[in-house]
């Protein structure tokens, strides 16, 4: 005979794993927007502009092939990467900005 599932156990575990996930993801994100500030200083130091469009679409090619291959929507990993672009953009032109 099976035990009986706890539906509160199984919650509190779910959640745990959640709650890590969310920790390593920021943590990671926090370590992406460290190197492309380090991008956006190289940049401005050799007067690079800081968008690279044709890197972007090779980048958000890459990434829906990955979110496919990982069972995640394409169209939300698409999502995410422009987000995540457009803060980088911004952090560029700053870095640009501070060296006029």
């Amino acid at each position: 005979m099976t035990e009986p599932v706890d539906p509160i156990s199984t919650l509190q575990g779910l959640r745990a794993s959640i709650d890590n996930i969310d920790a390593a993801l920021t943590f990671m994100l926090a370590e992406r927007f460290r190197c492309t500030k380090a991008v956006g200083a190289l940049k401005a130091e050799h007067g690079l502009p800081p968008s690279d469009p044709a890197r972007e679409e090779r980048q958000l090619a890459r990434l829906r092939s990955l979110a496919e291959q990982a069972d995640l929507d394409p169209a939300f990993a698409e999502k995410w990467f422009n987000f995540v672009v457009a803060e980088v953009i911004r952090h560029h032109e700053a870095a640009a900005s501070a060296t006029d």
